[in-house]
């Protein structure tokens, strides 16, 4: 009978120190970490711009005559090629034949032209109620690494196909959603900062005037301050490769506002910092402008996420099948409550002290969505999760696929994909994964938005 060879000891085991003294280089200083910023910086440029045109832009590819008819205009191939034959002022997109390719422009003419033209049993543009404001939503957890970007950047392509206007906010100074949208951002002044900043001079002015009438000093209010009093939202909002999707980018400047805030709100301790946000998106007119706000957050509980979750009308949770993901996100909702409870107690006490009435947080609805899931191996443990976050849980469970990882290599998403790049099946399937994850977001969107009119109604039909 033949000895099967033992194993190899395992490799942690007969290191020499000084073969491994041999391999060490010198002591790192800090001038080592500029070195590894600088190369770092280089290769994210050359890496992001491999999902870029020749030039340099970011463009968006076109779509196939099988994709609008399947995906974005409810109308049967043949029917569809009719439209266009006997109609020659509409988009006739690129190629011959059967299969013809579109821009997403000339999609938005081809749906208006539906809309108006097609069967009034069928729904062409994805419905929104008249006189009701768009719907924020935040995509949050402070845990790193469980999708949050990618999620929210998903959403905001599907919407953007299905015929919502977007507009994404980047308030992770990392700047991940800002690389995939292609955005420009070359100081804070082109992210949030100023907004926030605006927020909170205008409230120092305010209270000057009646420090004034009470001949008392004024707060400090310096010439950034005063600068930040004159932006608008031409100023920081900019367009992006998809005709429906606009962009407040962020860059790593824009992690200063963690500490900015703090000292602001030292000089003039009643700015509700919270309400910067919202206060900014209502005075521009943004929620009229828009369908959708997708505010994509920092990994932590700081002020620039509470801005965002005080701004949200929905709050989406990423989180993977794992125990530490379920734990984490289980200490967010813990840190959640205790901050907006804390919030809510110390200005309802100002506000009983003044007469006025009590304020709530309140959200729409919350969802926990299940992302990178593996369906042989963490099967077991997403039922433990669905059990426990109940009906806070999102139905569909988000799997990662090949067509997801392939994407992410161009630092695109998959509905930047050419389905000619990818085996049939593996397009299909990749792409269902994030449709049934933009599906249960549109069911809470338009629930909210019917709710929204209900009410407008006085409860009626």
């Amino acid at each position: 009978m033949t000895r099967k060879p033992d194993l190899p000891p395992p490799p942690y085991h007969g290191l020499d120190p000084e073969r491994s003294f041999d391999r060490l280089t010198e002591p790192v200083g800090t001038s080592r970490f500029a070195q590894a910023a600088a190369r770092a910086a280089h290769g994210r440029t050359d890496l992001a711009k491999r999902g870029y045109a020749p030039d340099g832009t970011k463009r968006l590819r076109r779509f196939s005559t099988w994709e609008i008819c399947r995906y974005m205009i409810p109308v049967a191939p043949a029917h569809f090629r009719r439209v266009l034959k006997s109609n020659p002022d509409l988009p006739q997109g690129e190629g011959s034949g059967g299969t013809r390719w579109f821009t997403l422009d000339e999609i938005v003419a081809l749906r208006d032209h539906f809309d108006s033209e097609g069967s009034k049993a069928k729904q062409y543009k994805p419905w929104r109620p008249d006189g009701v404001q768009a719907k924020v939503v935040a995509v949050a957890n402070f845990k790193g690494g469980v999708g949050k970007t990618s999620t929210a950047a998903h959403l905001a392509m599907a919407a953007a196909l299905d015929g919502y206007r977007v507009l994404v906010i980047d308030l992770d100074s990392q700047g991940s959603m800002t690389s995939i949208l292609g955005g420009d951002v070359p100081d804070e002044w082109s992210t949030v900062f100023p907004l926030l900043a605006k927020d909170y001079a205008s409230h120092v002015s305010q209270r000057n005037h009646v420090r004034e009438a009470e001949g008392l000093a004024p707060l400090p209010l310096d010439e950034t301050m005063t600068a930040a009093l004159d932006v608008t939202a031409k100023d920081v909002v900019q367009t992006t490769h998809w005709p429906n999707i606009d962009l407040i980018g962020a860059q790593l400047n824009l992690y200063w506002a963690e500490f900015q805030i703090p000292v602001w709100r030292m000089t003039a301790r009643d700015w509700p910092l919270w309400d910067a946000l919202p206060n900014f998106l209502e005075a521009e007119g943004l929620l009229d402008a828009y369908d959708i706000v997708l505010l994509d957050t920092p990994p932590a509980l700081g002020y620039l996420t509470i801005n965002a979750l005080s701004a949200a009308d929905i709050l989406l949770v990423p989180l993977g099948a794992s125990f530490l993901e379920f734990d984490s996100t289980g200490r967010f909702f813990d840190m959640l409550h205790a901050t907006f409870a804390s919030i809510e107690e110390g200005d309802n006490a100002v506000r009983r002290t003044a007469g006025l009435p009590e304020q709530r947080f309140e959200w729409d609805a919350v969802r926990t969505v299940l992302t990178r899931y593996d369906a042989g191996q963490q099967a077991d443990l997403a039922n433990v999760v669905q059990a426990y976050f109940g009906d806070m849980m999102a139905p569909h469970r988000q799997e990662f696929t090949a067509l997801v990882g392939q994407a992410g290599e161009r630092v695109s998403g998959i509905y930047e994909a050419d389905p000619r790049d990818f085996n049939r099946d593996t397009y299909l399937r990749g792409r269902e994964a994030f449709d049934r994850t933009y599906a249960d977001f549109k069911d809470l969107l338009l629930g909210c938005w019917w709710r929204d009119e209900m009410e407008r109604n006085g409860g009626g039909e």
